[in-house]
């Protein structure tokens, strides 16, 4: 009924934080590596607002699919109080389907962020660690 509420309300914080992070970092952190046939290449990481930035856009999709769905099915409708469990009184059935619902996508969007973001970084840690061992035996 209302479970894609609570994503998009974390989308709407994190796109505040984002911004937040993205005004208060550094330009670029450009790292050079050496490539396999000796030519030198500058690659910048990825900052960190650009990753919150993926969480961003997982959130803000699965929650506009999830509203479809709920228009589509006539949970939400265009006028108020937009929530039918509003207007016929199942209240407190749709805050529960928030809690448990809501939450448990929310919490499992952002569980898979995390993982993107921890491959990510060892990804570029190894880049950088192998260009170090490559430039030491050069």
């Amino acid at each position: 009924m209302g479970c894609f509420l609570v994503p998009a309300a974390e989308a709407i914080i994190t796109t505040t934080a984002t911004k937040i992070i993205k005004s208060k970092e550094k330009k670029d952190e450009n790292v050079n590596i050496t490539l396999s046939d000796g030519s030198v290449s500058e690659v910048s990481r990825l900052k960190f607002s650009d990753k919150l930035g993926w969480l961003n856009k997982m959130l803000a999709g699965g929650s506009v699919l999830l509203a479809f769905e709920h228009v589509w099915h006539g949970e939400v409708v265009p006028f108020f109080p937009f929530l039918t469990a509003v207007e016929t009184g199942e209240t407190s059935e749709m805050l529960a389907e928030m809690g448990s619902a809501g939450v448990s996508m929310a919490v499992l969007v952002t569980a898979v962020w995390a993982g993107m973001v921890i491959v990510s970084n060892a990804i570029e840690k190894r880049a950088v660690t192998e260009n170090k061992a490559e430039g030491a035996k050069a």
